[in-house]
């Protein structure tokens, strides 16, 4: 199944196997494009990946959570844009860009000093950080700045749109019991928490379109005491269907999770696919495609995972990193990808650039 063609809301796609969002930290310093992107993007295409989803791209300045992310909260970002998605379409790929704001998971040295900002005043453990909590006119330009991004997104002519709704960022914060914990419009329940995801997914739709493909990378699990979890998820899922989103990527956990969300050391089968039965989930309640992240690296229990109705789409991370061919070689017949899970790629205050440093 992995190699059979598989088509969603006019998007063809060659295979069912899904470059997933994966920060690169190859824009220069202000998040412009660069030829060492676009050689990465065109090695992903050349590599075969039916769809290949870019890179977080910021929305607002204020939301920046990584030195040299990609992008495109101005008009000044659209040519460089442009000449990536040509760069890809040259070559036969499709691609869609991830919009996020990366919320209380901003470090504010990459802010010019002030502070991060989140839906509420929630300590992060994991970074050390307390957020400030947002003022209503400040979630509202974070919804207009969504939507900009996304006409911007739409007129350098990317494919589709990916909303960042996992991982504790601020999407997800929003969506998170535990790092919501307003008492107005934008949270205080279950209904009230979801109206930020709401207001933006509109947002993105007028100013897109009805035929322009929108999804979203969300969380089933949270991970931490008191967060998001999986039938608060699925509810959230449906309410999106209903709305008109395109395709649902599973994913899981936050900084704050740790190890949970990106698991190490996946060097036997029963450690993979580790958000497989999340996915069974969304694919039970869902008629719109579903693809799983998480932990895959052999051909074999990818094809289960199609096969058993986990997913409609294979989505991979780390094991482009090491070999942004290896679907190509899956179709050669290689069985497992090199990647050991060592998650050395994942220290990006270290590196140059996001690398396999385990070869």
């Amino acid at each position: 199944m992995v190699f059979e063609e598989f088509s969603f809301s006019g998007l063809n796609l060659g295979n069912r196997l899904v470059r997933s969002a994966t920060y690169e930290k190859r824009a220069d310093e202000d998040g412009f494009v660069t030829d060492l992107l676009i050689d990465l993007y065109r090695d992903l295409t050349r590599g075969g990946a039916g769809l290949i989803i870019t890179g977080n791209a910021l929305v607002h300045p204020s939301g920046r959570s990584a030195p040299q992310m990609l992008c495109i909260h101005s008009d000044h970002y659209i040519p460089g844009l442009r000449h990536l998605t040509e760069e890809v379409h040259e070559i036969g790929g499709i691609i869609a860009v991830q919009l996020v704001h990366g919320g209380r998971q901003c470090f504010p040295l990459l802010l010019g000093g002030c502070p991060s900002l989140a839906p509420s005043e929630v300590y992060d453990p994991s970074t050390k950080i307390t957020p400030r909590a947002m003022i209503d006119r400040e979630i509202w330009d974070i919804v207009d700045a969504f939507a900009d991004s996304a006409g911007r997104a739409r007129i350098a002519g990317f494919d589709a749109l990916q909303i960042h709704g996992a991982h504790g960022y601020l999407v997800s914060e929003f969506l998170s019991p535990h790092t919501n914990r307003r008492d107005d419009y934008w949270g205080g329940d279950e209904v009230r928490r979801f109206h930020f995801l709401e207001e933006v997914y509109k947002a993105m739709r007028r100013e897109v379109g009805d035929d322009y493909p929108i999804m979203i990378k969300m969380n089933a699990d949270d991970m931490v005491d008191g967060g998001l979890m999986r039938g608060e998820a699925a509810r959230i899922a449906g309410r999106l269907e209903e709305m008109g989103i395109d395709a649902i990527e599973v994913s899981g956990g936050m900084y704050e999770a740790g190890e949970k969300t990106i698991q190490p050391d996946i060097l036997s089968e029963d450690k993979e696919a580790y958000f497989s039965e999340a996915g069974r989930m969304f694919k039970e309640a869902l008629k719109v495609p579903v693809m799983v992240v998480g932990g895959m690296r052999s051909l074999r229990v990818m094809e289960n995972v199609l096969e058993k109705g986990m997913a409609d789409l294979i989505s991979l991370a780390r094991p482009l990193i090491r070999e942004p061919d290896l679907p190509n070689k899956f179709k050669e017949g290689k069985e497992k990808a090199d990647c050991i899970s060592c998650n050395g790629c994942t220290r990006i205050a270290k590196l140059d650039m996001v690398k396999c440093v385990c070869k």
